[in-house]
């Protein structure tokens, strides 16, 4: 499922940009498994939702200025008979939640 290769890569990238050792833009698409472009438009994306990302040169690494975290949540379970007359007959049959936030320190 792509979504869920997402949300790994979110995860990834957010634990990566905490410790400060994602390397450089090459190597960190590399690790999370995409590349360059995407790596910017993920960045970007993360960007629009509040992440204070920065890039240091001298250390190699993409980082957050300032405390953030990134929270990702996600759930698949079998909806009963009667729950599932209610949704369509099981057509949306799952619920996902993406939820990005700040660290308040």
């Amino acid at each position: 499922m792509k979504f869920l290769c997402y949300i790994d890569r979110l995860n990834r990238m957010n634990h990566l940009m905490q410790k400060r050792s994602t390397g450089s833009p090459g190597e960190f698409a590399g690790i999370i498994g995409v590349s360059r472009t995407r790596l910017y438009e993920m960045l970007d994306e993360l960007k629009s939702y509040g992440a204070p990302i920065a890039y240091s040169k001298a250390a190699n690494t993409f980082y957050y200025e300032h405390p953030f975290d990134v929270s990702v949540s996600f759930s698949i379970k079998p909806l009963e008979i009667p729950e599932a007359e209610k949704n369509h007959g099981g057509a949306s049959s799952f619920s996902s939640v993406l939820v990005f936030r700040t660290k308040l320190v």
